[in-house]
Formats: structure tokens, sequence, C-alpha cells
């Protein structure tokens, strides 16, 4: 059974930076796709960045210039790193496979004012 793990959430000022990552276990060939997806208080789930297995990136246009998504294939792990935060930001940040039901847990990211 695969099984996606996040970490590195936390409470940080706004302005500051936090890093998150996910690392897929368990057995597989490859995973593709992967992307981080936030759900902020109250709000619906909203994708934040994608990356393939190439190394393509796609961002919200909300993040855009300040979250880095990059991954390692060696180690199976996507990382999200989010510069500049801002109180919005704050919600659970989640990674996916894109295009299967494979989630983690979620990382809570709280930014304060």
């Amino acid at each position: 059974q695969v099984q996606l793990v996040e970490s590195g959430g936390g409470l940080v000022q706004a302005g500051g930076s936090l890093s998150l990552s996910c690392v897929a276990s368990g057995r597989f060939k490859s995973i593709n796709a992967m992307g981080w997806y936030r759900q902020g208080p109250g709000k619906q789930r909203e994708l934040v960045a994608t990356i393939t297995s190439a190394g393509s990136t796609n961002y919200a246009d909300s993040v855009k210039g300040r979250f880095t998504i990059s991954r390692d294939n060696a180690k199976n792990r996507v990382y999200l790193q989010m510069n500049s935060l801002k109180p919005e930001d704050t919600a659970v940040y989640y990674c996916n496979a894109l295009g299967t039901s494979l989630w983690g847990q979620g990382t809570q990211v709280t930014v304060s004012s």
C-alpha cells in the first residue's frame, strides 16, 4: 500500500518562510505528477503547485514568485518551499499524486500577522 506523509508545517510570522516535505512509501514503480493543495478555514481545497516527473512546474497565481515546488525522485520526495508568507496562506497543506486518490494526512501552516 502506498502512503504519502507530509511534514514541515508550523507557525510563522508574516514574511517568514517554511519548507514542506512529502515522502511516498510503500510498493510502487514510480509516481508521475505530484501536487500540493491547501484548504484554509472555511474554504474549499485549492491547488497550489504541481510538478511532473520531468520537473515541469505550475503554480496558482496567488503563490507565484513566493512558493517553489521541487522533487527528488530518488528519494520519492516532493517539496514546497514557501517564502514571503502571508496570513492568507494559513491552511492545511496536502500532497497528492495527481490523477489518483492518494493523499497525505496534511500538515498545518499558520501565518500570523
